[in-house]
């Protein structure tokens, strides 16, 4: 039926059960459905049928995160990206936290990390945190990350090309920063080849970096219930086992579940 036809029985409708405008309602009968700020100000919203329903808020989806835990990169590699692919981007929006259960610690008036899986996991922690500081757009930098996890080891593809330790090199714990990131650089060629590597590299070896890490230290620590584990997944600012288990078990279903 057409949608004006459709407007026309609606208003017939209201007319016929001797619904009058509603006080500062200054449109004709006719045009009471027109719109929903016009339905709205008549009061007869629910009763006009062909009027769109508004735009339902994204499901918000945070995952608390190690970049060398095998699980962590399970569900971002084969749930969490996937399904990203699948959505329009109005349904799902996704802000990842790289740090997971690693520690802050201050040494001499300077931040230091020791994390889960070693330094090498405090590097890909602050490579993921400098990469997404720089790209800025979820969809720019999004792809990238699932380059880097997807490998058969983001520490196997640095330790390839690292060079030797010199005091001339800035650490990341005890690791030896490289002054360039060649895995990182090959994914940024493929995924995103607009961002500049050198700037990613400068944000690892400089203050920047330390900065993303404390923030994500404090999100990370600010969490209610407190993590117990990793991936930590939480649907819309919750978390509770249930969620947890029907992300990790069917995450596009659980988003189309909630997403009205």
């Amino acid at each position: 039926m057409a949608p004006t036809v459709t407007v026309a029985l609606a208003v017939l409708a209201l007319v016929a059960a001797g619904l009058g405008a509603a006080p500062g309602c200054d449109h004709p009968a006719h045009r009471w459905c027109s719109s929903r700020d016009t339905a709205v100000a008549c009061q007869v919203e629910s009763r006009c049928p062909s009027l769109p329903r508004p735009a339902a808020a994204p499901v918000e989806l945070s995952l608390y995160y190690e970049s060398l835990c095998p699980a962590c990169r399970e569900f971002l590699v084969l749930k969490l990206f996937p399904t990203w692919l699948l959505l329009p981007e109005e349904m799902l929006s996704i802000t990842l936290v790289p740090y997971g259960n690693a520690q802050e610690r201050n040494v001499s008036g300077k931040l230091d990390f020791q994390c889960q899986h070693g330094p090498e996991e405090c590097l890909g922690n602050m490579m993921e945190a400098c990469l997404m500081h720089e790209a800025k757009n979820f969809s720019t930098y999004f792809p990238v990350i699932f380059c880097l996890e997807s490998g058969s080891s983001v520490t196997e593809n640095l330790e390839a090309v690292r060079p030797p330790p010199r005091r001339s090199l800035p650490l990341v714990g005890d690791v030896p920063v490289p002054l360039s990131v060649p895995c990182a650089r090959q994914c940024l060629q493929i995924y995103a080849p607009e961002v500049d590597s050198g700037r990613i590299s400068a944000c690892v070896q400089g203050d920047t970096g330390v900065a993303l890490m404390h923030h994500n230290a404090q999100l990370t620590e600010a969490l209610d219930p407190p993590h117990q584990y990793v991936p930590w997944i939480t649907i819309n600012g919750k978390h509770t086992d249930e969620l947890q288990a029907q992300a990790e078990a069917s995450l596009l279903g659980l988003v189309c579940q909630l997403y009205q």
